[in-house]
């Protein structure tokens, strides 16, 4: 994960609200856009085929290209967020776009670990807790990932599922790659230690 990329924890944010369900990682970005491996200039893509008309031009009705949405770090989204393919530039593009929270009621596996591997924290929550967030996009939430916990302007708080190596992972702003790298001086004292009995 570059500097760029590293999340801050906890988020508070307002909430862009998708409520499809089946959104799937080709509408996430779309095939034509893979094949480079910069995630930088990725955000421009992301859900390319519903923000832009054939002609180049804003889709005005699209979550994302409307004014009162920008800045936001949080996609409420229908169930099964991120189906479809495993391409890992799904989540670069989200986190290109700004997200650093997709919050469903059901997230795919391959999308989920990718995301976790990518600074974009996947929240998965009861469908009436995500259908009842969708109705108050503009609220400010806070996702404490210590705590493994949303809390809502008005006090309530919902619990969610997070390992703790993910949750160390995110808090370092690292992949699984730069966990060990951080810690090449204590995994080489070991092995010399190891090897030396």
């Amino acid at each position: 994960m570059s500097a760029a990329h590293i999340p801050e924890f906890p988020v508070r944010s307002a909430s862009v609200v998708l409520a499809q369900t089946n959104i799937d990682t080709d509408q996430i970005i779309p095939a034509r856009f893979l094949s480079t491996t910069e995630r930088k200039g990725l955000g421009r893509f992301a859900f390319n085929d519903w923000r832009w008309r054939e002609d180049g031009s804003a889709n005005p009705d699209f979550a994302f290209n409307q004014a009162h949405n920008a800045g936001r770090a949080v996609l409420l989204a229908g169930r099964n967020f991120g189906c479809g393919s495993s391409r890992e530039h799904a989540p670069w593009a989200l986190r290109d776009l700004g997200l650093q929270v997709v919050v469903s009621s059901e997230i795919a596996d391959i999308f989920r670990n990718n995301a976790l591997k990518n600074g974009v924290l996947p929240v998965v929550l009861p469908e009436a807790v995500v259908q009842d967030l969708m109705t108050r996009p503009d609220d400010i939430l806070t996702f404490d990932i210590v705590a493994r916990e949303l809390r809502t302007p008005d006090g309530t708080v919902h619990a969610f599922p997070l390992d703790a190596f993910a949750r160390t992972c995110l808090l370092e702003g690292v992949d699984e790659m730069g966990f060990l790298l951080a810690r090449d001086a204590d995994i080489r004292h070991y092995e010399d230690t190891h090897h030396a009995r």
